[in-house]
This record gives C-alpha cells, structure tokens and sequence, in this order.
C-alpha cells in the first residue's frame, strides 16, 4: 500500500528566520517537559516532609505524570492534524504551566498527584508537536542538523534536572520546581503564537474508536509496569494483557478506518518501523539507567541529592554537545551507523559501570563509563529521530511523530519496569551491599536493552530517505 501525497504541499514554504524560531521554541519546550520529570525525582524528599506523603503516594508523584503523558501522545499528534499543530501546542504549553501552578501550590498529596496527572497531559500536547512542527518548518536536507540543535537544547535538562532539583530544594523550597514552568510556559505559549507557522494534517476527521483503543493499550501497558515491584504478578500482567490486547485491537481497526490516526502504510518503510523500534529501546536502556544511577549514588555511595546531581554532570553534559555534531554528520553518513555506534557504547559503558560498581569503589571509577554511556545515548538520538521524521512526507509528520513519542515513552515504562525486576530479584534497600548487588544486575538488564536497539539499528537502510 503505497501512502499517497496530496497534490497542494501540506505547509507553506518557511524562511530561514522563521526556522530558527521555530527551532528555538520548540527546543525549549521540550526541554522544560522533559526537566520538570528530572527536577522531581531529586525533590522528593522535601516533597515527603512538606506534604506528609506516603512512600506510595511519592512513586505515584513520579508515575502520574508519566502515565497521562503515554496515555495522550497519539491523542495530541491526532488534534494537531484536525486543529493546527500550532494551536494545539500552544494548548500543551498552557495546560503544563497552569498544571505547574497547581502543584506549586499543592497543600497535600492528593492536589500534587492531580497536577501531575495535568502536567503529563499537558506535556503529551507538547513533544509529539514539537516534532512535527520542527519537521514542517525544515526540509529534509536541513531536518538532521535541526534534531541535532532540538536534541542538544532538550538534553540540557539532563545536567541540569538532578543539579536545578537539588539546588532549589536547599536554597529555597520544593514548590519552586514549579513555579519557575509558568512564566516560561506564559512566553513559549505568546512566541509560539506569534512566531510560527500554523499547519495541518491530511484528515480533518478524528478517529475516535482509534483514540480509545490506543488510549487503552497505553493507560493498561504502563500501568502495569508502573506496579513492578509492589504487586504482584498477576497486578502487573493483567493490565500489560489487556493494553496489549487494547494494541491489537487499534491494529485491526486501522486497517478499517476511513481516516486512521496512524496509518499502517507508514510501517512498509524500514526506516519508520526500524526507527520506533531503535527508540523504544533506546529510551528503555537510558531511563531504566538514569532511574538507578542518580539512586547509586545515594544509596551506594553516601551522596546527598545536590552532590548526586553533581556526580551525573558527566553523564548529562556529553547531551548537549554530542547531538550537534551527530546531527550535522547523520545528514553525510546516514542514521545506521550513529545508532549502532551510539547505542553499542552505551552498552559497553554500562557493562563497565557493573563491573566497577561496589561498596567501596569510588566516584572515579565511574566518571569514564559515565561520559560513554552518555555520549552513545545522545549520539544516537538525533539518527533515530532523523530516520522516523524523513521516512513520512509533509502530511503525516504530526502522525510519525506521534508514534515515535509514544514508542518512547512506553520504552521507558518499560526499561524502568525491567530493570526493577532485575534489581528486586538480586538485591534491595537493606544496606550498601545488597543496594549494589542490585544496582548491578539492573545496568547488566540496561546493556542487553542496548543491545536489542542496536539489532533494530541494523535494519535502518543505509540509503538516503526519500519523501512519500
């Protein structure tokens, strides 16, 4: 089935002017959807002490916001294309900052969890349209340098997630972490308006039975995985079933409805479905990762949260400066070799974190393996997105980049649930000891997670992309 292209362009041709605005606020959205995840979990001590919260209700601060967002990602990319991709970013970047006020204000758990629930909803309207905005405005000669800028601005909240968290947390007070999203939201929202070119999708018409279903299958799959490690298997692989089963019923459907949201087409390009399947992994190996190192040291090695945030600088700072130099050279060489390279060094460097890893190895050890790992993962970011964004012409760009959002953010459901697994069955919280038995069988799982996305890697075509 051969995925037809209009006779009018889908967009207006747009200046190089335009296009760096475009860029610049684009960029820092995604950056502040994607610090405000990072900024919490550093913050959630204070959080315990200021609202009295319950270790449960703290796992569901951080979950909340995760399973609104994974749950609305093709719901966005869907709205964009009936009501403006503009628009309905705009919309995303309000909800996340009035979100923002309601959880700075929170006076206990409850009315913190509720704005979480709304910050994730809020930033589902922003990173799918970020993308597609960004892929609008850059032809595809230009699209890889502009992801290479895009990742690098969003990667900033890397470094800076775990240091700004603690930083506020002990100069000023938990609150803060929010407070600082609405008057920046409140100008993204007023550039976005004045400096972008608004564009649609083919399909005016919503598909609603598709929406439900793949609502579905996203609210039961990360659902489930959110409950590893505190229920039991049978809480975790009832509602995983069901998503999945949710899943398939969206693939039948697909293939019936007059004007799907995702159409099936997409998935005879090898570079679109090797591409989503790279992400997936990628952002399983990388979160999973993140969740436990930030943990290692503190638990491992004694750290505080301001010093731990200090410790991943390493880590955090090779993603704002690789992607830039990775974007510019995808467009030479293709997106393969970047994602096998990148994600095979990310492997490698978590195998060498596992094997220095104990009670009693210090912070050096672990610099090293650190700047790999981070300069692998931020290497293959912007190859990855390269390869989904110039698989699909101008006028499914808002459904491409839907689908690749929500690949993404089930891989990280995932590769944190993975790793939980693996770190509960060979160790625990008891001591320093059992903490690193854990943690190590947790960065081994994050290896083989990298090694799966450099197996998806190899099927990306060597070839340079054509447009549908």
């Amino acid at each position: 089935m051969r995925v037809e292209t209009p006779p009018t362009p889908a967009v207006p041709e747009v200046g190089a002017a335009k296009r760096r605005w475009v860029l610049a606020i684009t960029s820092v959205a995604s950056m502040m959807v994607v610090l405000d995840a990072l900024v919490v979990a550093t913050a959630l001590t204070a959080i315990k002490a200021g609202t009295g919260a319950s270790v449960a209700e703290l796992e569901w601060t951080v979950n909340a916001y995760g399973l609104s967002f994974a749950v609305l990602l093709m719901t966005a990319a869907a709205a964009g294309d009936r009501w403006g991709r503009r628009r309905v970013f705009v919309a995303g970047v309000s909800v996340f900052a009035l979100a923002s006020l309601v959880c700075a204000v929170a006076p206990d758990a409850g009315t913190l969890i509720a704005g979480r629930v709304l910050q994730g909803a809020g930033a589902a309207f922003v990173m799918p349209l970020a993308l597609a905005l960004l892929g609008a405005a850059f032809p595809p000669e230009l699209r890889p340098k502009a992801l290479g800028v895009f990742a690098s601005v969003s990667g900033l909240a890397v470094p800076l997630g775990p240091l700004l968290g603690g930083a506020v947390v002990a100069g000023i007070s938990w609150p803060w972490i929010f407070w600082i999203n609405v008057p920046v939201g409140a100008v993204l929202a007023v550039l976005a308006l004045t400096r972008v070119e608004e564009s649609h999708g083919p399909d005016r018409a919503l598909d609603v039975p598709g929406l439900l279903l793949a609502g579905a299958g996203s609210f039961g799959v990360v659902w489930g995985l959110a409950q590893v490690g505190t229920a039991s298997w049978v809480g975790v692989a009832g509602p995983v079933v069901a998503g999945l089963a949710a899943f398939g019923g969206f693939v039948v459907w697909q293939r019936r409805a007059a004007h799907p949201m995702l159409p099936l087409g997409l998935f005879r390009s090898r570079r679109f479905s090797a591409g989503n399947a790279v992400i997936f992994f990628h952002w399983a190996s990388a979160l999973g990762a993140t969740f436990f190192m930030a943990q290692f040291l503190q638990e491992g090695l004694g750290y505080g949260p301001l010093a731990a945030g200090a410790g991943l600088a390493p880590w955090g700072l090779t993603t704002v400066v690789v992607p830039q130099l990775a974007g510019r050279l995808v467009g030479r060489f293709g997106e393969r070799p970047f994602i096998v390279a990148g994600l095979g060094l990310h492997g490698l460097a978590m195998l060498w974190i596992a094997a220095v890893a104990g009670p009693a190895s210090t912070y050096w050890a672990l610099v090293a393996p650190l700047v790999l790992s981070g300069t692998g993962i931020a290497m293959c970011l912007p190859a990855v997105q390269s390869a989904v964004l110039t698989s699909a012409g101008p006028r499914f760009l808002g459904k491409a980049s839907g689908a690749f959002s929500a690949m993404r953010q089930l891989g990280g459901a995932f590769g944190v649930a993975v790793l939980v697994a693996g770190f509960s069955l060979a160790g625990g919280y008891a001591s320093p000891h059992a903490f690193t038995g854990g943690f190590t069988a947790a960065v081994v799982l994050s290896a083989v997670l990298a090694a799966a996305g450099v197996l998806a890697g190899c099927f990306v075509p060597r070839r340079e992309p054509k447009e549908n």
